[in-house]
């Protein structure tokens, strides 16, 4: 005996109300859908409708119970939504946001590889410094730096993002190295989105505010002013990597460098993620790991 049999019948009568009308929902006949519930209930030895001649009521059982089968009913297409979409092929609208620069430079050219692969994806990408809501915007997929604050989302690390402090050799040459958190306030700071940089100190994360003569908000523009040797700047590993490998920027204050973040994938929590989203995800994190910057 299948002990699963006459589940389905008994969900769909205690959502209908109705013995028929759940019969025409699963394409049974009513005497059927009746007969397989009179089944479950004696293997349950318990009753799970109060009958009437119109209607059915659920007895307490009947509530504790389907409850139970609901849930097993959601877990089961899960289970096969998952399988099923192994190898289904993206396609349909995927909309997404990411922060300008960072899209610019990383994200966009790999999402132009992964749609000349699957040519039935269509591709929405609004490039934005706001952080904007998901769920408001209707977005599957948001691609987010250093730490994360929502807790109504699901996030999925792509790669690390490791702060660096650094100069050019002409400015340290004209104004010496700082050798201690302390000495930040005697050298020029070239300023991007905060004024705020994070160090580490004593096995803790700290903030110092710097000052300076430059500020703008793009991490490649206070690269280039960094580069002229204006002054020090604090910019994720991507910007100035090939720079501190070529010689070009100095690392300053290893030992106070801040704990890393990274770069993430952020959606909204759902059991299961559509081929579209969990491919592009995957894609994203092969690819950045390609990068020069990265690599």
């Amino acid at each position: 005996m299948n002990r699963w049999e006459g589940m389905d019948e008994f969900v769909a009568v205690a959502e209908c109300g109705q013995f028929s009308a759940a019969a025409e929902r699963l394409g049974l006949s009513t005497s059927q859908v009746s007969r397989q519930v009179a089944r479950l209930e004696e293997r349950l030895q318990s009753r799970l409708f109060y009958r009437s001649t119109r209607r059915v009521a659920l007895t307490e059982a009947g509530q504790t119970f389907l409850q139970h089968c609901q849930r097993l009913q959601d877990a089961r297409e899960e289970a096969l939504r998952a399988v099923s979409d192994l190898g289904a092929e993206p396609k349909g609208l995927l909309r997404m946001t990411c922060a300008v620069a960072y899209g610019e430079r990383f994200i966009v050219p790999l999402v132009n590889q992964f749609m000349a692969q699957h040519p039935q994806l269509r591709v929405e990408i609004e490039l934005s410094n706001r952080q904007l809501d998901l769920l408001h915007e209707g977005l599957d997929l948001a691609i987010r730096l250093g730490r994360l604050q929502d807790s109504r989302l699901v996030a999925a690390r792509l790669a690390p993002r490791v702060m660096y402090l650094c100069a050019a050799p002409d400015y340290l040459l004209h104004y010496g190295r700082p050798h201690s958190l302390s000495e930040l306030s005697r050298h020029n700071c070239l300023i991007g989105s905060s004024e705020h940089w994070n160090f580490a100190e004593s096995g803790r994360e700290t903030q110092i505010r710097v000052q300076g003569n430059w500020r703008c908000n793009s991490g490649q523009a206070v690269l280039d002013a960094a580069l002229r040797g204006f002054g020090l700047c604090q910019l994720p590993d991507y910007y100035v990597l090939p720079h501190l490998r070529s010689g070009a920027l100095i690392s300053l204050l290893e030992q106070h460098q801040p704990p890393n973040t990274a770069v993430w994938a952020i959606y909204p929590q759902q059991r299961h993620l559509s081929p579209k989203v969990r491919q592009l995800v995957d894609h994203l994190k092969h690819g950045l790991v390609e990068f020069p910057e990265y690599a």
